[in-house]
């Protein structure tokens, strides 16, 4: 999906929630927010883009001003902590349910609303599952997903957030108790945001439930352009019978690239837009599960 209207308030409100999180004086929140400000497609000057493309640009213009390759690791590893004291109340919320699987998929969508960028939620995470587990989701797109899922050998998962990852693990455990599959869990090779990096994905133990490997994009983009992947990421992307996408900007590269990449793939994320709105037919902050097979 390419940039709109929409899109450059959200960056703009995504860059200073990010940029309040670090030990930058005012004077250096202004300059640097001035910087960010003179970026063309910030400004309408090119349509042509995709959002994570944008706040690549953001990120190594903070990077670069901090002098910190991972200004918010803090923060990340502060969200996988937290929702690892969160996981044994996730993992009863999956086993007493009739599908196991089906709780689970909700529950990792419902994961991207752990977002850090979109804005800071009062309640608290465990209300906030409460109150949108049962949230709405296509029986039959699920049918679907979980008849792909069975029908695999390789899954290919694309991740996005740190926190958000625990409840990837879920899924993939999940999943690996009644289907025996490879399972590749993609993280990001330089940290931007709060994305998953190596780091974050070992800190959870994610590595003991899958392989996980760095995308290998020599830049701080929040999503996934697999031209810019390294050779071993596009060759077990070719290998796959199935990939999984998280989170809203690994949907707003890969969808750009979906006509040409022939492959099956389920994209999971949380509607928190008006684009994504408009595009899937959801309502805002309810669950996505679209399937292109």
């Amino acid at each position: 999906m390419l940039l709109r209207p929409d899109c450059i308030a959200c960056i703009l409100r995504m860059s200073i929630s990010a940029i309040r999180k670090m030990a930058l004086t005012e004077d250096v929140i202004k300059e640097l927010y001035t910087e960010i400000l003179e970026i063309p497609a910030l400004r309408g000057l090119n349509w042509d883009i995709t959002n994570p493309e944008i706040i690549e640009d953001v990120w190594n213009k903070i990077v670069k001003r901090t002098d910190d390759p991972d200004p918010l690791f803090l923060e990340k590893s502060n969200q996988n902590q937290r929702i690892i004291e969160l996981y044994p109340f996730l993992e009863k919320a999956v086993n007493q349910t009739a599908d196991p699987l089906y709780t689970a998929v909700k529950l990792a969508i419902l994961g991207n609303s752990l977002d850090l960028m979109v804005a800071d939620n009062s309640l608290t995470i465990e209300n906030s599952i409460s109150d949108k587990i049962n949230a709405p989701l296509s029986k039959t797109i699920y049918l679907e997903f979980k008849q792909q899922l069975q029908a695999s050998r390789c899954l290919v998962y694309f991740g996005d957030n740190s926190g958000e990852i625990v409840f990837d693990k879920l899924l993939l455990e999940t999943i690996k108790k009644t289907l025996s599959l490879d399972v590749v869990f993609v993280v990001r090779s330089v940290p931007t945001l709060n994305d998953a990096t190596l780091r974050e994905a070992k800190a959870i133990g994610l590595d003991k439930i899958a392989r996980v490997i760095e995308n290998g994009i020599d830049g701080p983009l929040p999503g996934t352009v697999l031209s810019r992947c390294s050779n071993e990421v596009q060759d077990l992307v070719r290998q796959s019978d199935l990939i999984i996408s998280k989170g809203g900007g690994n949907f707003d590269t890969l969808d750009e690239e979906r006509k040409h990449l022939k492959k099956k793939i389920s994209f999971l994320l949380l509607s928190k837009c008006d684009p994504h709105y408009s595009h899937f037919g959801v309502k805002l902050y309810q669950p996505i599960l679209a399937n292109f097979f």
